[in-house]
């Protein structure tokens, strides 16, 4: 086990952390129960974004599914359709797979132990040990994005946190911190903390009650830690979207899995390897292969959509004029606007139906 113990004075950091805490805390409705099935809830939610936007999901999810059992009864539809929005679909899905787990291994009771969270579908190191320690103060350290920031910047780690050793160093350093502590109230305090004082960009530095003994503060590195191993290179894509309305009926389709937005509806899609324009000769005959030779194209609107690994330029079309071979083209079907608005759809489709609907025929 790796010692800091040298670095802290009178008062610990762990004390200082608390401290702060109790009067810098934000009210937030998941800090107010115990109940592991809605802190799980709310830790899924909040790890595709911040707590302002992550709040109206969070209490949609639970107005609609109050116990796990009525989220284990729901369809996979139901669940993407409230997850809308959030990206990373296959949580969303990896929630409804854990709902129903519970039901079965645990008779519908979401268990509160570690090692029984671990086991479940989608739950992982960091997961476990915020349902444990905030529902059962099981003493499991939480390592998350605010949680590393901390660390690395008061204690001066200089491993990066995505490489082998720097996962070891800090989560040995994290487990250390926790000893003696009420697991509950230090996983949260260290969290708010990285959430509000010590933020990736302008921390509250001048104000801050760590500021005599942290090492970035004390060493100009603040702007430098915590390090991070370069990502992936990101990919780009071209979606070329074509919308096929006829009176109230859309064409439609339904993603394969295996890639993204999978099981998620959208539209009619030419996937080309650069930018398409409608004076590109051999997308227009492409076109003409789905929808017949008198097909009538126009632009509409063009968005780029970022994703973690990708950078997938749309472009969106109109149709006019069209005919299309249900029986060759399998995968795509007509459906009412009002039904397809109650499909799940990914962002980047859900933000132009909304435009599309406000501004037909004008788009």
């Amino acid at each position: 086990m790796i010692s800091f113990d040298c670095i802290f004075g009178e008062m610990s950091f762990q004390t200082e952390l608390i401290k702060w805490y109790k009067i810098n805390k934000r009210d937030l409705p998941w800090r107010n129960t115990t109940d592991p099935y809605v802190i799980w809830l709310s830790e899924i939610i909040l790890q595709q974004t911040r707590v302002e936007q992550g709040l109206p999901y969070f209490n949609k999810f639970l107005e609609n599914f109050s116990t796990v059992k009525r989220f284990a009864a729901a369809s996979e539809n139901e669940v993407l359709k409230l997850w809308q929005g959030l990206g990373y679909y296959s949580r969303g899905r990896n929630m409804l797979f854990t709902a129903k787990q519970v039901m079965e291994l645990h008779d519908g009771k979401f268990p509160t132990a570690y090692e029984q969270l671990i086991k479940l579908k989608g739950i992982g190191d960091y997961t476990a040990a915020a349902i444990s320690s905030f529902s059962n103060d099981e003493s499991k350290a939480v390592l998350d994005g605010n949680v590393f920031r901390v660390l690395a910047r008061y204690f001066g780690i200089e491993e990066a946190i995505n490489s082998t050793i720097g996962k070891k160093i800090f989560a040995e350093l994290a487990q250390s911190l926790i000893e003696d502590q009420k697991p509950s109230l230090y996983n949260q305090a260290i969290m708010e903390f990285g959430a509000l004082q010590c933020k990736p960009k302008s921390p509250h530095c001048n104000d801050c009650p760590l500021q005599l003994s942290c090492f970035a503060y004390n060493n100009d590195k603040v702007n430098v830690l915590p390090l991070k191993l370069k990502k992936v290179k990101v990919r780009e894509r071209w979606f070329n979207y074509f919308i096929g309305l006829n009176d109230d009926q859309i064409l439609i389709k339904q993603r394969k899995p295996g890639d993204v937005w999978q099981q998620m509806y959208d539209f009619p899609l030419i996937e080309t390897n650069n930018v398409a324009g409608l004076d590109d000769i051999d997308f227009i005959d492409d076109i003409k292969k789905m929808f017949g030779n008198n097909v009538k194209i126009r632009s509409l609107v063009q968005k780029k959509h970022m994703l973690t690994h990708q950078i997938i330029y749309v472009h969106f079309f109109g149709l006019e004029n069209y005919m299309i071979n249900f029986n060759l083209h399998t995968d795509i079907k007509s459906v009412t606007l009002e039904d397809f608005a109650t499909l799940p759809h990914p962002k980047v489709i859900s933000d132009f139906f909304e435009l599309y609907l406000q501004n037909k025929p004008n788009i």
